[in-house]
């Protein structure tokens, strides 16, 4: 067994530790908390050994191999790093950094002391992304991609009472395009690699983040639409537009009821099985890299998450959304 422990105690951590378990190859010995209670309770009800409130003390321990990061993105880099530069392997949420240029630092990291570091980027791992991959030729030339990931955050309304959350802060990298517009972007990159250009447009809140927005890609020979949003719902489906048909998803975060719809007015089902938790093939995946000595994912690989953070660079930019990260 890979002997992993996890910063962060909230909900996206209890799914992680769902498909970890799953894959028989992921066990959780360590917690770390800024707070011994939430240490303590988190580790007993998940049977973790080991709690630390320090996380210097966390980062040298010998109680685990390697870490998933769950912490605000703007604490990912740095943890990531402190726990790399102690030998441990990294699997970190997306998006992996604030920005592009935390990134290297992470990259140079994990190189120099020869640790794996994976971004936990869901969709491009999940069996329907890679029908997709290997049903694209179906659709003739690809001429349009459009994602649209829009969720009303629960976190939305206390903001309009006057409570700020976490999840609306600059402080901690966040944002609709941060938290799940990167779920449109990621896959895109992973299809068609780096655009030629890009245009953002965006509703900044008044608290300093993008509330929704969308941005338009350029490539050689085809365009490409994402729409994001934690301040409205969307109920319309995905597609990849090709000259022979469409490949249509439904639920873009996690590949749901994937289908080509070809202009002849036939449809063909692409849908291949996938788990119950959209989190089990990052999980296998990062244990499968783990045991093969590999120290970096042929999937979520550092070019392509580099790409995703200087596409969303450039989008803050010309958005003008500027987080504390950006400045250091």
């Amino acid at each position: 067994m890979i002997r992993f422990g996890v910063i962060g105690t909230n909900w996206i951590t209890e799914k992680f530790l769902d498909a970890a378990a799953q894959t028989g190859e992921l066990e959780l010995t360590a917690v770390y908390s800024r707070t011994e209670d939430r240490a303590s309770q988190f580790a007993e009800k998940h049977g973790a050994r080991h709690t630390y409130t320090s996380l210097e003390k966390f980062a040298a321990s010998k109680e685990f191999d390697a870490v998933y990061i769950a912490s605000p993105n703007s604490l990912h880099a740095e943890q990531a790093i402190l726990c790399m530069n102690h030998g441990k392997h990294v699997l970190c949420e997306k998006p992996i950094a604030s920005n592009a240029a935390e990134m290297k630092k992470m990259i140079e990291a994990a190189q120099a002391n020869d640790v794996l570091l994976m971004e936990a980027m869901k969709t491009t791992l999940l069996p329907n992304f890679a029908s997709i991959q290997s049903n694209l030729k179906k659709i003739g030339k690809i001429r349009r991609y459009v994602a649209s990931y829009c969720q009303y955050s629960s976190r939305y309304d206390a903001y309009k009472e006057g409570k700020i959350l976490n999840a609306f802060k600059p402080e901690f990298s966040n944002g609709s395009m941060m938290d799940i517009g990167i779920y449109c972007i990621a896959p895109m990159v992973a299809l068609f690699g780096k655009p030629n250009s890009i245009q953002a447009t965006a509703h900044l809140l008044e608290s300093g983040v993008d509330g929704e927005g969308s941005i338009l890609f350029q490539y050689d020979e085809h365009d490409a639409i994402v729409m994001f949003s934690k301040i409205t719902d969307s109920y319309i489906p995905s597609e990849i537009q090709g000259e022979a048909g469409s490949i249509v998803i439904e639920k873009f975060s996690t590949m749901e009821n994937v289908r080509i719809q070809y202009r002849t007015g036939e449809s063909e089902n692409i849908n291949v099985e996938q788990n119950e938790n959209s989190m089990y093939d990052e999980a296998k995946e990062f244990a499968a890299l783990i045991r093969s000595g590999k120290r970096e994912s042929t999937i979520n690989t550092f070019e392509n998450s580099l790409i995703v953070l200087e596409i969303m660079d450039e989008a803050r930019r010309q958005i003008g959304l500027v987080y504390p990260a950006d400045q250091a």
